[in-house]
């Protein structure tokens, strides 16, 4: 016999949500990572994380980005995913501006081969200058092209080091950070205990292909999380998970 299950339920209103993920003191530097996934693990579809999504998972995405500081994403990212400038709405570019916060959360992207263009449109259509997050071995060529069109962080030697990125972030007036991927930029904060916040979209269908997960890493790191709350919209589940406090 199938369960008996609630009324399809709906997302909360706007403002119910923006509490629902809002923090409770924005001075201590947290990173929220924010993801999708199928219900057998995939993290993509046809390539795409924007695939397993719908409209719902579009406004739990744009409420997290209207509470940022700054969004992060990995460059490969930026690539397969076709960033392009990041502009916030009218209406949460005003509300944030209420909230005492920049009207546009600038972009940083993470790259250790700075393997960019300065003429692609996540820098030359950008509200706000974006930034670039590097390492000292990086291509020096490459950071001063870099540097004409983004602010150019280096946080480490001969790799990024996420929890030097999460201190120049704070140094800069940005604590709240929500990092949008991949993979390898999920799974190196895994390994440096620099993830507070999981996002989670849970999308109902089965992938059954050779999509990756979620996170890749590089070591076997388990961090445990708690769950905050489960919000549902139609047969959509969106996660909150924190880190456990011990």
């Amino acid at each position: 016999m199938r369960a008996q299950l609630p009324p399809r339920a709906s997302l909360p209103s706007r403002a119910e949500l923006i509490e629902c993920y809002r923090v409770a003191d924005r001075s201590v530097p947290r990173v929220r990572v924010n993801f999708i996934s199928s219900l057998d693990g995939a993290a993509t579809h046809d390539g795409l994380s924007g695939g397993l999504g719908n409209a719902d998972d579009k406004i739990v995405f744009d409420t997290l980005r209207l509470l940022t500081d700054v969004i992060v994403v990995g460059a490969g990212t930026v690539r397969a995913e076709g960033y392009g400038g990041i502009r916030v709405s009218a209406d949460d570019a005003a509300w944030r501006m209420e909230e005492g916060l920049a009207d546009q959360p600038p972009l940083a992207i993470v790259s250790g081969r700075l393997d960019l263009d300065p003429g692609h449109p996540v820098f030359t259509d950008a509200a706000t200058r974006p930034l670039v997050v590097t390492h000292a071995g990086s291509p020096s060529d490459r950071r001063a092209a870099l540097a004409k069109v983004a602010d150019v962080l280096v946080c480490g030697d001969d790799a990024i080091d996420p929890r030097m990125m999460v201190a120049a972030f704070a140094a800069r007036g940005l604590p709240q950070i929500l990092c949008e991927g991949g993979p390898h930029l999920f799974g190196s904060l895994i390994e440096a205990g620099s993830v507070d916040e999981l996002c989670l979209s849970l999308s109902p269908v089965l992938e059954g292909n050779s999509a990756g997960r979620i996170s890749v890493g590089a070591s076997d790191a388990t961090r445990a999380m708690e769950l905050l709350h489960v919000l549902r919209a139609g047969d959509m589940l969106f996660l909150r998970y924190a880190r456990r406090q011990t």
